[in-house]
């Protein structure tokens, strides 16, 4: 048997970066819409900021601890917090410059500008006086660096000025240092009026620098500079230890703002000495410092993205449709009672999801609903629903998630809000989060008591499934009820795990499950049998998992994966992995959902579900994977993952170095962008012609391909 050593894995961290860096080849490819190119700009900053406040951060920890040991990949903390500083570095690098060559001037030429004060005029001048005594002046804080004033703590992601000043003082003029915080609440895009059509902006940080003088009266000011700080942002939060979980998240949540420093980002033009004593002050070292170019926090840049304006500069319009299966349904339990309903979102409406929970807060004959909830944007209706059938009399529970991260205050906003209107609120199991998409809603029919299933891939939250790729299924099969049942009595309650008749369910066999599906798949191709794995998900990291899919190459599977993300194993490898291919698609939508397709000798199956194969998901959190059981909807998913595979537009191919390279078509090779074909499916301009199982067709030859 092959022992598989630390060069045979790629860096998790690493391989996260290479996903932000294809995001960011989005908003270089001239061919996307201008206001496209800027939202892809703006979320690869936003990226690069939670993996500073999680990864990063962690990363960090594991040096100052002096934690001896490596990762899967064979590096150390400290190897690993290097190639990170030196590959962020030449994506920030690379980011700046599209936004100072291109972007910049061609939203400038669109019609969009961003000003600076030597280009205003007069009754713009008197504009912004107005607007800065009125919004800016009143909420502005400056603050004195000096011994009876020491370094104020700096907040996670504020946007900060340092000032060179100095003062005439009883003995001559001294040189001062001073600060100036910014409150989130100041918009950093401000509009100018204009009679016409266009968009003129000038940048908050242009407004305060020209009336520094205002807030320090009396000295003269040398130069001023922005920084912006972030630091680590994950909760620590001792669950064995405390009586009352929603408060212990509460308390952290306010930590976290103070949380360690793990990186700084100042302005170009901020001297040496400057930044030397900002990092010194905030315990970092030059490692942790990024010169900006251009301006900082670029995601508010996406101001400028909102509304209906400039409708040529975007994407074509797509209002997702009502899916055929339900459009001329009244009632969504008889439609489901007949048959299984999967949706493909965000091609079709996720509308029907909210429309079940309606209908079953308003349904006279439903007794109860009981639904996980891990992000749901606090959407009115969804948490609208629950509070409505609570107040209808159901016996109603919501098993919601206190820490998903970065949704932690809202997720408590709305847990007390549904207490309130009479929901059972229970807050999970100790120790693991509940990311598994599932809603049971029990309904006393006319001929017996039937219990109704929504599982997904993707949260309960309509805004952001509007943008993201993901599965729905509805059901009434009485196995799969059953196991809802007996998990939600799990969540609740006081009950032993009890191995369900279809789910596969994390912590307790989700990964023990995968790793015996894979094992299979290796036997059928001992075997001669038909052997295949088609696997789609965000990331995958989990070395066992590695391990079985190496395995199944060496006995001949033939494995394509879709991975989204990071993904820790090296396709390509002679002996261990050259029967595996990675690629990686990021379009207009980003890709959520996770599928796995196993050949199983000519006897296909499909799962569906929350999990991806990382061990975070198999061990510390509550998954949910389900088996698609109905013929045509099993062939209805093979084909979105043949079309997938076909993707020649907007597909990368992970190389054996960890490097990726842009799928181009062959000569005569039709195009193929999966999503817009996924969105002329939906609304009816293409027909669903069915794929054939192919491979991806090999690399081409050096100098053939984009990089």
């Amino acid at each position: 048997m092959t022992t598989f050593t630390n060069e045979h894995y790629l860096s998790r961290e690493l391989s996260w970066l290479e996903f932000n860096q294809r995001v960011l080849e989005e908003a270089i490819n001239p061919a996307n819409p201008l206001l496209e190119r800027v939202k892809f700009f703006c979320i690869v900053s936003s990226n690069l900021d939670e993996f500073f406040e999680v990864r990063v951060a962690g990363i960090k920890q594991q040096v100052e601890s002096e934690i001896v040991e490596r990762s899967i990949d064979g590096r150390t903390a400290t190897e690993a917090a290097r190639g990170i500083t030196k590959r962020v570095r030449r994506m920030v690098e690379d980011q700046y410059r599209l936004w100072r060559g291109e972007l910049h001037p061609a939203l400038a030429k669109a019609g969009i500008r961003f000003l600076e004060y030597p280009e205003l005029d007069e009754t713009t001048r008197i504009f912004l006086r107005n607007y800065y005594e009125t919004q800016i002046r009143p909420v502005l804080t400056p603050l004195a660096v000096d011994p009876s004033h020491p370094f104020p703590h700096i907040a996670n992601k504020t946007l900060n000025f340092v000032v060179s000043l100095s003062i005439e003082e009883e003995g001559g003029t001294r040189s001062r240092l001073a600060l100036v915080q910014v409150p989130r609440v100041l918009p950093r895009l401000v509009r100018l009026p204009r009679e016409d059509d266009e968009m003129d902006f000038i940048f908050l940080g242009q407004i305060i620098g020209h009336y520094l003088s205002d807030i320090f009266p009396g000295a003269t000011i040398h130069g001023h500079w922005k920084f912006r700080v972030t630091r680590n942002s994950e909760l620590y939060v001792a669950e064995d230890d405390t009586d009352n979980l929603l408060q212990a998240v509460e308390e952290e949540l306010r930590n976290r703002r103070k949380g360690e420093a793990v990186r700084l980002e100042v302005d170009a033009d901020c001297p040496e000495a400057i930044w030397k004593q900002l990092l010194e002050t905030l315990s970092l070292a030059e490692d942790d410092l990024y010169i900006i170019d251009g301006p900082i926090n670029p995601i508010r840049l996406m101001a400028i993205y909102e509304g209906d304006h400039s409708p040529e500069l975007r994407d074509p319009a797509f209002l997702a449709p009502i899916a055929a299966s339900v459009r001329e349904r009244a009632s969504l339990f008889a439609t489901i009672r007949r048959r299984d309903i999967l949706l493909h979102h965000p091609y079709e409406s996720f509308n029907t999801v909210v429309d079940f929970l309606e209908q079953a807060a308003r349904d006279p004959h439903v007794l109860a609903i009981k639904q996980t909830l891990y992000r749901t944007g606090g959407d009115p209706r969804i948490i609208g629903a629950l509070m409505l059938a609570a107040e209808n009399g159901k016996h109603v529970t919501a098993v919601t998630e206190l820490k998903a991260r970065f949704d932690e205050a809202n997720n408590i906003e709305w847990a007390k809000r549904l207490e309130e209107a009479g929901v059972n609120v229970v807050y999970g199991l100790v120790g693991k989060k509940i990311h598994g998409k599932m809603a049971l809603v029990v309904r006393k029919d006319e001929d017996r008591l039937r219990r109704y299933l929504h599982l997904g891939t993707g949260n309960y939250n309509p805004t952001t499934a509007r943008i993201y790729t993901d599965l729905s299924l509805f059901t009434a099969n009485e196995d799969f009820a059953e196991d809802a049942t007996s998990l939600f009595n799990l969540l609740t309650g006081i009950a032993r795990f009890q191995t369900p008749r279809k789910l596969l369910v994390a912590p307790w066999q989700l990964q023990q499950r995968i790793l015996a599906l894979i094992h299979r798949e290796a036997e059928h191709a001992q075997k001669k049998r038909p052997a295949r794995i088609i696997a789609k998900m965000n990331s995958l990291s989990d070395p066992d998992t590695i391990r079985a899919l190496y395995r199944a190459s060496q006995a001949g599977v033939k494995i394509d994966l879709i991975i989204r993300g990071a993904c820790c194993l090296k396709p390509g490898i002679i002996g261990i992995s050259e029967n595996i291919t990675v690629r990686s698609i990021v379009g207009r939508f980003l890709e959520h959902s996770r599928i796995f397709h196993f050949e199983n000798g000519g006897k296909n199956e499909v799962y569906v579900g929350s999990a991806d194969w990382m061990s975070r998901n198999f061990l510390r959190r509550v998954e949910f994977v389900f088996p698609v059981e109905e013929a045509a909807l099993r062939e209805r998913i093979r084909q979105i993952l043949l079309r997938q595979l076909a993707d020649n537009t907007k597909a990368w191919r992970l190389e054996t170095d960890g490097s990726y390279s842009l799928v181009v078509r062959a000569n005569q090779e039709a195009k193929c962008d999966s999503q817009s074909e996924f969105m002329a499916l939906a609304v009816g301009e293409a027909k669903p012609g069915k794929r054939k199982i192919g491979r991806i067709r090999p690399k081409p030859k050096k100098g053939k391909g984009k990089k």
